[in-house]
């Protein structure tokens, strides 16, 4: 299969960002035409992201990138369920992750403790994006202890940005559960973001979706358990390794493989 030639089937396009789109400060080279192609061709393209923010603020970042609005029907993000789920708290939560993503929860009406009086934590990433979750082990140490239940707005563990390789909110909650601590995920591969997607899509079977990203763990894992035909990307967090050939053993998926492995989403496969 070559994305110039897809199936009519495939009404629904779910079309991950980072690593495929672009890298956190540019575009790649014809993701946004091969996204418009996808339109023309009647079908709707739904950008899924665990990034750990709302869908307005991704919206926002897009457009700053240079992403055009008419390349994309919808933006689901992991951030925006688990932003979701915490305004319904009756208490105070702990962050931890960038300013920036403190003012975007609380902007959402997420309400952040001022102090370390919290049973529960959003966790956005690291508060120092060049840092290592390890810098961070005697306050997750502390929290595990303390039972904190840290809701998990990124499943991702690492993310290239501009070249440089950083840790994300997955990340930490490995290192939290190692500690003896209790994580809830929102985002890929995870079902609630996909039932938002499907539902911002009107609801189309498993048979018309087909679903792009880079991550094996997380857009591939999750189309595999959804049911989804996938195209894997190689260009992106893998940086050019090729598709694992025990991938569905190791994942109990039976004999599911990917329809198509590229290099980019502006080239054929």
């Amino acid at each position: 299969m070559i994305l110039d030639e897809l199936p009519d089937r495939y009404r629904l396009i779910l079309c991950d960002l980072w690593g495929v789109v672009h890298d956190g400060y540019h575009l790649y080279e014809g993701a946004a035409e091969r996204l418009r192609e996808f339109r023309r061709d009647g079908r709707k393209v739904l950008l899924i992201t665990n990034a750990p923010r709302t869908s307005a603020a991704v919206e926002g970042q897009l457009a700053r990138i240079g992403l055009p609005r008419d390349s994309w029907d919808g933006i689901a993000t992991g951030g925006q369920a688990g932003i979701d789920h915490l305004k319904g708290l009756d208490r105070p939560v702990g962050f931890l992750g960038t300013e920036e993503d403190r003012h975007i929860l609380a902007e959402a009406g997420v309400r952040l403790a001022e102090d370390d009086n919290f049973s529960e934590l959003a966790c956005t990433g690291l508060p120092n994006r060049r840092g290592s979750p390890e810098d961070y082990f005697p306050l997750l140490q502390s929290m595990a202890k303390r039972r904190v239940r840290m809701h998990c707005l990124n499943p991702d563990r690492v993310v290239i940005h501009g070249g440089v390789r950083e840790y994300c909110a997955g990340a930490i909650a490995d290192l939290y559960i190692g500690l003896g601590g209790e994580v809830d995920y929102y985002g890929k591969p995870y079902p609630a973001i996909y039932r938002y997607a499907l539902s911002l899509a009107g609801d189309p079977t498993a048979s018309e979706v087909l679903a792009i990203g880079d991550g094996l763990q997380t857009d591939i894992l999750g189309a595999a358990r959804m049911g989804f035909d996938a195209v894997f990307v190689t260009g992106g967090i893998h940086a050019g390794e090729p598709f694992p050939s025990n991938f569905d053993a190791e994942n109990g998926l039976g004999e599911w493989k990917p329809v198509a492995i590229i290099e980019a989403l502006g080239a054929s496969a």
